[in-house]
């Protein structure tokens, strides 16, 4: 299933990058780093859980907008203009209506 491949990879650079924000950079750098990493990976696993629940909805919300708001993160710590930060909130809200359409898919 794509959606779980794609949260798999999404795990995979998740990591890579707050290794990265722990090691290798520093500054504000490294907090984006590591934040995006974090909202990320939480967020793989609710995907895999929504795909197990058979909520795909959800998933895709959680890939898609950890997607969004990590890698703009990420884009920034590498060198991005900082405007990037003003796309980083959508992403958030994706996330945000995943949770939200999780929580009525689970309601029975």
């Amino acid at each position: 299933m794509i959606i779980a491949i794609l949260a798999a990879l999404s795990g995979a650079i998740a990591v890579a990058a707050g290794a990265f924000g722990a090691h290798g950079a520093s500054g504000s750098a490294a907090e984006w780093l590591k934040t995006g990493a974090q909202y990320q990976l939480v967020h793989v696993v609710a995907a895999l859980v929504a795909v197990r629940m058979e909520a795909r909805g959800p998933a895709w919300l959680f890939v898609v907008g950890a997607a969004i708001f990590a890698l703009t993160l990420y884009a920034m710590a590498l060198g991005a203009p900082r405007w990037f930060g003003a796309i980083t909130p959508i992403g958030g809200a994706l996330l945000i209506g995943g949770w939200l359409w999780l929580a009525w898919s689970a309601r029975g």
